[in-house]
């Protein structure tokens, strides 16, 4: 992606974020000029990622594979003794035409939530011992305090203010309803690792390649610059 596409797509996301009136904390706002003068106070922010972040998933269609968001808290599962935390919360800003391929966690539950915007489609499969897509077998959905059994396969709407909880091992896509609108979701969950706790259905990868056109709005939270 050019530097300007990832500019122009966290100020989208920082515009959404706005108008839901979600107030960020004060590390989202530093500039990549800030972050030069930034010390070990903030190595929690540096370790943990977090911050903003954009993934096209290694493909480099931002538009069709991927989505903008912020990791606001986390902890660190390869430091429990530095930073204990055993929960996460995300901001993820999706759009229509955007697309997040099918994956699981091992270890992490979350739920997804629809913080405002349009709505959400969210497909759902078991996963079978050998970690192929369940095709046969119902799936066991927990949405807003109701339990209930959908066929393998099935979209689960949310609509603005709605969640879905996503259980370790189940296979789970997500992408914008047509015709109604980007989306800012919320994601609460046990810590997050991208590193080693996402499996995903076809082989991807994580961050864009990156090609400098124009100077960055805000750093990703993979180019924090190292402390002084």
């Amino acid at each position: 992606m050019k530097r300007s596409e990832i500019n122009a797509a966290l100020k989208e996301m920082e515009s959404m974020i706005q108008e839901y009136r979600f107030a960020l904390p004060p590390f989202c706002h530093f500039t990549p000029a800030d972050w030069l003068e930034k010390g070990h106070e903030y190595d929690e922010v540096r370790d943990n990622m977090l911050g903003w972040d954009i993934t096209d998933y290694g493909l480099g269609k931002f538009n069709q594979v991927g989505f903008s968001l912020i990791t606001i808290r986390n902890g660190n599962l390869a430091m429990k003794d530095t930073y204990p935390k055993t929960y996460a919360e995300k901001l993820l800003y999706i759009k229509e035409g955007q697309y997040s391929p099918m994956h699981f966690h091992w270890f992490k539950m979350e739920d997804i939530i629809n913080r405002g915007g349009g709505n959400v489609l969210i497909r759902v499969y078991n996963s079978t011992s050998g970690e192929d897509l369940d095709r046969v077998n119902d799936v066991l959905v927990h949405v807003d305090g109701r339990e209930y059994l959908v066929p393998a396969g099935t979209q689960i709407k949310l609509t603005p203010g709605e969640s879905i909880t996503i259980h370790p091992h189940m296979y789970h896509d997500f992408e914008v309803e047509s015709g109604t609108g980007s989306v800012l979701l919320g994601e609460v969950s046990q810590c997050n690792d991208d590193n080693t706790d996402n499996r995903f259905y076809e082989p991807v990868g994580r961050f864009p390649a990156i090609e400098e056109d124009e100077p960055p709005y805000r750093l990703l939270c993979n180019e924090y610059p190292q402390p002084k």
